[in-house]
Parts: structure tokens; C-alpha cells; sequence
């Protein structure tokens, strides 16, 4: 037994000898990726360092035929966390509750993105639901964060003001060229993925009394009247710089 014990640990170590390393996915500039946060990021519980997980939300086309799957893992980690705290000096400025995460790795590749929009878990869960509009609309109408929808049936997106065609619904998810904002994001010229976000979604969605600052791919969210909390099922939408 302990001879074929042996046997079977030098075949096994062999065969990790000659598997394949996982080859890196090359993510071009300006690629938006759509994910799910995996669990709560609470300021008070949070330090430096500790890792943040989510996933992707939907398929990932890249320009060079490749793509993510959806339920990639993408990881990064706390910059630095603060709780929020009443001072209770008279006419005193509040100091913000603070959480800043730094986005590192998109399944084994290393990256740097920038947050375009951030959506609470109520957000995500109402863009994820069929909503009717009236008494006319039987199959419920798929909304956006931002306010693009579609019908569950139908392939065509439209923006929420005009009814002008601005993506697509396909198998895979929902596809579109990002759109300049009021907000300061910028347009993009090739497809992307944006599973529940509108083409033009830009800034924080159902975070109330929160302020979003993305530099240098890191992206902090303060509060100056709460403690900052991402909840689990919270959604951004990535963008590689």
C-alpha cells in the first residue's frame, strides 16, 4: 500500500509538472466590467488590507474574441476604513465616515479600474425585477440602474426620456456603447457589458447621503451623516483604466 501510495503521489506530481499555468486575460483600456459584491463592507469592522470580493454579473466580450465569464472572481482590498462618530460640539463640522477599496485582480489578471457607477442592494434588486408600469404592461418592464429599460422579451434598450435605442439585450446579457454623462463619465466606441446598468449610468445609485470620489483606481465612498456600509448584493460598474 505504501509503495502504491508513493506511486500515485510522484503520477499526481507529474502531472501538476506539466498542467498548464492559468494564462492571464488581457483587459483593454476603457473595458467595463459589471459585478456583485460577495459580502458586507462595513467601515466599522474594516482595515487596511482586508480583501474585498465580487463577481461578474454577466458574460465579459473582449475586442480580441476573448471574454470573462459570468461569476468571475474579482478581488481588491480595503485602502482604508473609518467609522462615522457624532461630535457633539456645538456648531462642530462632522467628520466623514470614509470606506476606500482599491479593485486588484479580475480572475488571474492584474488590473486597475476605476468605479463608474455604484448601486445599493435595493438598487440591484429592483433593477434585477420585472416592473410594471401600468395596467398595459402585463410581462413587466426590466429598469436599469439609471433608468435605460427593456422589455424581458424584447431585445431593444431604450434611455428612460426619449425612447431612442441605446443597446441590446442579447443571450449573454445586456450590451451597449457607454455614454457620456452629466456626471463626468465618459463615452466609450466599442460594445460593453453592463448586465444592470444603463449606457449613461454614472455616480452612486440608493446610497442616500453618500458622496462617491474615484482617483487613481481607488474609489472611497464618505458619509458625513452615517457609517459607510457597501451591503452584500451591492453592484459597481467597473471601468479599466
Amino acid at each position: 500500500m505504501t509503495h502504491f501510495r508513493s506511486a500515485l503521489s510522484l503520477a499526481l506530481l507529474g502531472c501538476a509538472a506539466f498542467a498548464p499555468a492559468a494564462r492571464a486575460i488581457t483587459l483593454p483600456s476603457e473595458t467595463a466590467i459589471p459585478v456583485m459584491f460577495t459580502h458586507t463592507l462595513d467601515s466599522r469592522k474594516a482595515h487596511a488590507g482586508d480583501v474585498v470580493t465580487a463577481k461578474t454579473m454577466q458574460v465579459v466580450l473582449l475586442p480580441n474574441g476573448e471574454q470573462l465569464p459570468k461569476g468571475t472572481l474579482v478581488t481588491g482590498h480595503v485602502v482604508e476604513a473609518r467609522p462615522f462618530k457624532f461630535d457633539e460640539t456645538p456648531y462642530a463640522v462632522q467628520q466623514p465616515s470614509y470606506l476606500s477599496i482599491q479593485i486588484d485582480r479580475v480572475a488571474d489578471s492584474p488590473v486597475a479600474a476605476s468605479v463608474r457607477a455604484l448601486a445599493s442592494a435595493q438598487a440591484v434588486d429592483e433593477a434585477l425585477r420585472p416592473q410594471r408600469m401600468d395596467e398595459t404592461d402585463t410581462l413587466g418592464t426590466m429598469v436599469l440602474v439609471g433608468g435605460a429599460h427593456y422589455s424581458p422579451i424584447g431585445k431593444r434598450v431604450t434611455d428612460g426620456r426619449f425612447d431612442d435605442i441605446v443597446g441590446y439585450n442579447k443571450k449573454q446579457g445586456v450590451f451597449a456603447r457607454l455614454l457620456p454623462s452629466s456626471g463626468g463619465c465618459e463615452g466609450t466606441q466599442n460594445e460593453q457589458s453592463l448586465a444592470i446598468f444603463s449606457p449613461d449610468a454614472c455616480g452612486l445609485y440608493g446610497f442616500l447621503d453618500y458622496h462617491l470620489v474615484a482617483k487613481d483606481g481607488i474609489f472611497r465612498l464618505e458619509s458625513t451623516h452615517f457609517t459607510v456600509i457597501i451591503r452584500s448584493e451591492s453592484a459597481a460598474l467597473l471601468q479599466v483604466q
